[in-house]
């Protein structure tokens, strides 16, 4: 009788596993869990990503100011960041948010003359007649192009692909923003504070991580990166404010139509290359042409006087020299952050494009750095061979030659 075989099969392999293999190895699992978290929080917390941002920025200026302030009240940082949010607060929010709601009226009120321009027409100002060689001609082209009926709606349509009501529209739905806006400033304000009284403990732990992930380059961009942001606040953002405060107040004092207006379209094109120039030299001109000669010279000079004041003295104390940004990424970063960000990208746009030229600087200057020394450029070269053990290398071999 043959023997029966009771050999146990082979079981085939489990799809999940061995009960003791796990099914994705825990190193993999621990950093797929830190990629989903990170982007969970992208997800959910992107909203506030502009606020923190400019806390981040306004943290970074005024910092020497907020250590001096820690200073003065014996180390407590949370008395310290309470007295720097109240100086920001009452210093610079609220004159700009009083400044930002006179020129909406008065936008406003421009509006509503474009709406009546456009709807009956209008005629040629009376001072069109007392321009010299010109005068006849502006009146007749002010005739044919602006102050025909519907003629300015057609321009509108143009330029902006809408009507003028529709532009009307949105400029009297911007008091719906103003909860967007201010819920925007009170997260910001927040996360100062924390980032005033916790800031040194943070730039510690994001040494560590930095030197972790860049061990060569961290230790210079840690240096660049405050130092920009501080020069690009200050030489660019808090000193086009001053500029766009005070050429206002003489766009009021020589009788300029809105005046606040023009004060903050003034502070803005300040922060853009001859922008502040361009701005009260059209302003100039437009007084001297409406019969306003005086006040439009006296303009002139006095911002021409402003200028090279805050150019040659006040801007090279406060930054350590001019701030040689090209006009393309300012222009770039001023545009793309009020895109983006509204009101605050107005300070987060030229920042940021600030950054990104001044580590595209470094970069070339260290390309041109190696190739100075012999590095090739940049490109990876092989490492020199080393002498053999117990021959001379070639510098020994020289010395000894001669």
């Amino acid at each position: 009788m043959t023997k029966l075989d009771v050999s146990t099969p082979e079981r085939e392999p489990r799809l999940l596993g061995s009960n003791r293999s796990a099914l994705v190895p825990p190193l993999s699992l621990a950093r797929w869990l830190v990629i989903l978290i990170l982007l969970a929080c992208v997800y959910f917390f992107h909203g506030f990503l502009a606020p923190v941002l400019a806390a981040l920025i306004i943290g970074f200026a005024s910092w020497p100011i907020y250590r001096r302030v820690l200073g003065g009240v014996g180390g407590n940082r949370t008395l310290a960041a309470s007295i720097m949010i109240a100086v920001i607060v009452l210093f610079i929010l609220v004159p700009i948010l009083m400044a930002l709601s006179y020129a909406t009226n008065e936008a406003r009120q421009l509006i509503s003359w474009i709406m009546a321009t456009n709807a009956n027409g209008a005629a040629a100002p009376n001072w069109f007649a007392t321009l010299p060689l010109v005068g006849e001609w502006a009146t007749e082209q002010w005739d044919l192009y602006v102050g025909a009926p519907g003629a300015l709606g057609q321009y509108v349509t143009v330029i902006g692909g809408a009507n003028v009501y529709n532009i009307y529209q949105t400029i009297l739905a911007t008091g719906g923003t103003i909860f967007d806006l201010a819920l925007n400033l009170l997260f910001m304000l927040i996360a100062l504070l924390f980032v005033y009284r916790d800031g040194a403990s943070l730039s510690a732990q994001l040494d560590k991580f930095g030197e972790r992930i860049l061990p060569v380059r961290w230790q210079r961009l840690s240096r660049v990166v405050p130092a920009t942001i501080s020069s690009t606040v200050t030489g660019m953002t808090i000193i086009a404010i001053g500029e766009g405060i005070v050429l206002g107040i003489a766009y009021w004092l020589a009788g300029a139509p809105s005046p606040v207006l023009l004060g903050v379209i003034t502070g803005v094109a300040a922060m853009i290359p001859g922008g502040a120039p361009l701005s009260f030299t059209l302003v100039s001109i437009y007084l001297v042409a409406s019969g306003s000669i005086v006040e439009g010279l006296a303009l002139f000079v006095w911002g021409s006087v402003e200028l090279f004041i805050v150019d040659k003295t006040l801007r090279p104390k406060l930054v350590g020299g001019p701030i040689k940004l090209p006009f393309l990424p300012t222009f770039f970063g001023l545009i793309g952050g009020v895109k983006t960000m509204g009101f605050v990208g107005l300070f987060v746009g030229p920042v940021l494009m600030a950054l990104l030229v001044s580590m595209w600087r470094e970069w070339v200057r260290d390309l041109e750095q190696s190739a100075a020394d012999g590095e090739g450029g940049g490109i990876a070269v092989p490492a020199a061979p080393q002498p053999v053990s117990g021959q001379p290398s070639r510098e020994q071999a020289q010395k000894e030659h001669a």
